[in-house]
């Protein structure tokens, strides 16, 4: 029993898993407009139904009202006739007719039954059929306000899962932006740690261009040597320069250009002789 039993709960598992996923993927085809215009399709029929139900019984109707008359003409006529035959007198002829006549009377009683039947199922038709018009007006009017709803809220989520990135599209987009990124800080990475490694010596430079940091050092060493090498001859030019000239009065004698009289060659203009006793 037990080994029975336990296929059955594997089976009513299996069962209950396929409703559950047809049913989550019926509800995601479902479109609640299609539905509704569905729905609508079919009040329209049934109303057409309950209209032709009405179309029925009134030719029904219509048909007992001509038999009807049909026989009131037949029971007068049968009527007429028997007066005559009594005039002449034929009253067994008479007695015929009026027989006859009693007949298309008793006839004429149960159809107009009949059509006292017909004329209320009609009614009743027809108060069920203008019900029902006016529930389907309503459920139309329902059905657009509904349908113009959901198509302005679709849009809207449409609309707001493209801002925010959430609907397909901008999903990829986002990751393959997220995709370039991570292989620029990848990249980015990677040459760090080979400039590290070819400063550190550990990789070897087949361009022959890289140093290591102790000819580096060097290199700055020499570089700054010769800067203060240049300052220094700049400055040794600056201060063996000749200073700038006083403005002098012309001598008195001599040509200009010669040294006055008690003037040394090569003294500075403008410096006189220190005077004897001083």
């Amino acid at each position: 029993m037990k080994g029975a039993s336990e296929p059955m709960g594997v089976l009513k598992r299996m069962s209950l898993i396929f409703r559950a996923k047809a049913n989550k993927a019926l509800d995601r085809a479902e479109d609640p407009r299609e539905t509704l215009d569905y729905s609508y399709q079919k009040q329209l029929e049934l109303l057409q139904k309950v209209r032709r139900g009405v179309a029925d019984v009134a030719t029904s109707r219509k048909r007992l009202e001509l038999q009807m008359q049909q026989l009131q003409q037949q029971s007068t006529k049968l009527e007429e006739q028997g007066r005559k035959a009594l005039g002449s007198g034929r009253e067994d002829l008479a007695r015929e007719a009026l027989t006859r006549r009693s007949g298309s009377q008793q006839q004429i009683t149960d159809l107009q039954t009949q059509h006292a039947s017909l004329q209320a199922e009609e009614e009743k038709l027809t108060l069920a059929a203008q019900r029902l018009q006016a529930k389907v007006d309503a459920f139309r009017t329902r059905k657009e306000t509904i349908k113009a709803t959901y198509t302005a809220a679709e849009a809207q989520t449409k609309i707001n899962e493209a801002f925010s990135g959430i609907s397909e599209e901008m999903g990829d987009v986002g990751m393959a932006i997220q995709r370039a990124e991570d292989k620029t800080a990848q990249m980015q990475a990677r040459a760090g740690a080979i400039d590290e490694l070819l400063a550190s010596g550990a990789l070897d430079d087949a361009s022959g261009l890289a140093k290591d940091d102790i000819q580096a050092e060097l290199d700055r060493m020499s570089s700054s040597t010769d800067v203060e090498l240049e300052l220094a001859r700049l400055k040794g030019e600056l201060g063996s320069g000749a200073p700038a000239r006083e403005i002098e009065p012309p001598p008195a004698t001599g040509q200009a250009g010669a040294p006055a009289p008690g003037q040394a060659a090569g003294q500075p203009t403008g410096q006189s002789q220190p005077q004897q006793g001083e």
